[in-house]
């Protein structure tokens, strides 16, 4: 008995610092200061961009492409340095994608600035890469993470942007990281796509940020 309550200090002894490490990681991320972009209920915290069909279906937002124009909803807010969390769901083969540091053109669809995490179940399309700026494609992910994405069922995604350093976690796994050297925008809109053509057809929900623009 005296041998297996030595064991017993013994492992709370060497597996203290590993559980202290992990409590100060999780107090590190100030989870208090997440804001809903988004959480079911309205969507008074974005514009529609262009003439293609947002509304809220069951607490869901379902994107429609009505026209042959490209589609945005963005945020009614500017950010510079944020955390972002949504959950996406394809529900067609339309390319889609969540722009940040963006602005448009007043009165067209037409970007002036940012770039777009992509979105899109076709494989091989690169989700979770950067696109943008005038320059095309700006990162792509390692070809071992082209399956990561669900097709057809709801998928997590995680993005960072701290300055020029860019990272996209899609269903908890990191498909990017990338310092981006041509960085050119300072701050900008958040928006969701949907792609010229009219075939995107998406949805949208659990939409939260944290915003580290202050800190």
């Amino acid at each position: 008995m005296k041998q297996k309550l030595i064991i017993a200090i013994c492992l709370v002894v060497l597996l203290a610092p590993l559980a202290l490490a992990q409590r100060e990681e999780r107090v590190r991320q100030p989870s208090e200061n997440w804001v809903w972009l988004f959480d079911g209920d309205d969507l008074d915290n974005w514009v529609n961009v262009g003439n293609e069909k947002w509304e809220i279906e069951d607490g869901v937002i379902h994107g429609q492409g009505v026209t042959d124009q490209y589609g945005y909803l963005r945020t009614k807010k500017r950010y510079k340095d944020f955390y972002l969390s949504v959950r996406f769901k394809c529900l067609a083969d339309g390319n889609s994608g969540v722009y940040f540091h963006t602005d448009f053109e007043p009165g067209t669809v037409r970007v002036s600035q940012g770039r777009q995490f992509e979105i899109d179940r076709v494989l091989p399309h690169h989700n979770g890469g950067v696109y943008g700026d005038g320059l095309g494609w700006i990162a792509w992910p390692s070809p071992e993470f082209e399956s990561v994405v669900r097709p057809t069922d709801w998928n997590d995604m995680l993005m960072t942007v701290v300055g020029n350093h860019y990272q996209c976690y899609i269903n908890g796994i990191k498909v990017l990281d990338f310092v981006n050297p041509k960085h050119r925008t300072i701050d900008g809109y958040i928006a969701l796509q949907l792609h010229s053509g009219g075939e995107g057809d998406m949805m949208f929900k659990d939409i939260s940020v944290l915003d580290l623009s202050n800190q």
